[in-house]
């Protein structure tokens, strides 16, 4: 497994860490559109978020892509950008630094409470919200007994050290498989996400210490989803077995008071991959109600129902 990726993006240097992104702006006739900012899931990087939507946006919108705190290319601090209100302030920061004062951030899975944590802390740059098969609640149960050795203060580093390739190179392909079922990941799908970047000790460590505190953190922060008044899209797949659309997409529904549901039928939890061009409809519909183009939409069932599309 080649590890000796080298970044292709550019760097900003924020909290004392290197954060790295892709920028794409548009001409300045469309400054006054919203700049649509795209956050990947656990064991990710940016480029799996470009992967999906860079062709399908590019020119229409700018898009920026971030390698969140601690994955991809981007460097993070433990216990303080291992939550989602520590990686939104980094993110939020890099807005401010890009001068990008209307966006709409577009989350997946871990990165929907991070979504929702920039709703929350940067309100007057965050103009909307886009939930992909998104965490944005606590549930029951644990998380895979190698995240929890890897985030063990003395044990972890060696652990990380030692087993990160082996591990990766035995999970990895099966892991893959199960994130997309019931479809098929694209074809080389695991080279154009550089996915070996997850599998150096510090990123494989920082995942770790991301996924072990997210439900904590989620609890905590659940309890202010009332105060997002941003419009938002909610994304799930009825066929998602990674997270709970009962628990998250309904929780989001249920608290964040201008949330639509978009639920895609025979779906799994990839589906920015697999259902590309319905998402795109819903973000530029968004865009449109952002900017004012829409009308008013008639009311919409917000349950989670598998026959309910958008």
């Amino acid at each position: 497994m080649n590890l000796q990726i080298k970044p292709d993006g550019a760097f900003a240097e924020i909290d004392g860490v290197r954060i790295h992104y892709h920028y794409f702006p548009v001409g300045e006739e469309d400054l006054h559109t919203p700049t649509l900012v795209f956050l990947h899931g656990a064991s990710g990087n940016a480029y799996d978020m470009r992967l999906a939507f860079l062709e399908a946006l590019k020119g229409k919108y700018s898009l920026l892509f971030v390698d969140r705190p601690g994955l991809g290319f981007s460097g993070g601090k433990s216990g303080t950008h291992d939550s989602p209100s520590g990686q939104a302030h980094v993110i939020a920061t890099l807005l401010e630094r890009l001068e990008i004062e209307k966006s709409i951030v577009v989350g997946h899975s871990f990165a929907g409470s991070v979504t929702a944590a920039l709703g929350l802390c940067a309100p007057k740059r965050v103009k909307g919200l886009v939930f992909l098969a998104p965490v944005s609640h606590p549930w029951p149960g644990g998380v895979n007994w190698y995240y929890s050795v890897a985030s063990w203060p003395l044990i972890g580093p060696a652990f990380c050290w030692t087993f990160t390739l082996p591990i990766g190179n035995l999970l990895a392909p099966a892991a893959m498989t199960n994130v997309f079922l019931p479809d098929q990941p694209p074809r080389n799908y695991d080279a154009e996400i550089r996915l070996p970047l997850l599998f150096r000790p510090a990123s494989f460590r920082a995942n770790a210490n991301q996924i072990v505190h997210l439900n904590a953190a989620v609890a905590d922060q659940s309890k202010r989803y009332c105060e997002i008044s941003q419009p938002s899209l909610v994304v799930t797949g009825t066929e998602d077995t990674v997270v709970w659309p009962s628990i998250h997409c309904e929780g989001l529904l249920r608290d964040l008071p201008q949330a639509q549901l978009m639920c895609l039928d025979h779906a799994g939890h990839m589906p920015h991959h697999t259902h590309t061009d319905m998402i795109v409809k819903g973000i530029e519909r968004l865009v449109h109600k952002i900017e004012g183009k829409e009308e008013v939409l008639s009311a919409e069932r917000r349950s989670c129902d598998p026959v309910v599309k958008i």
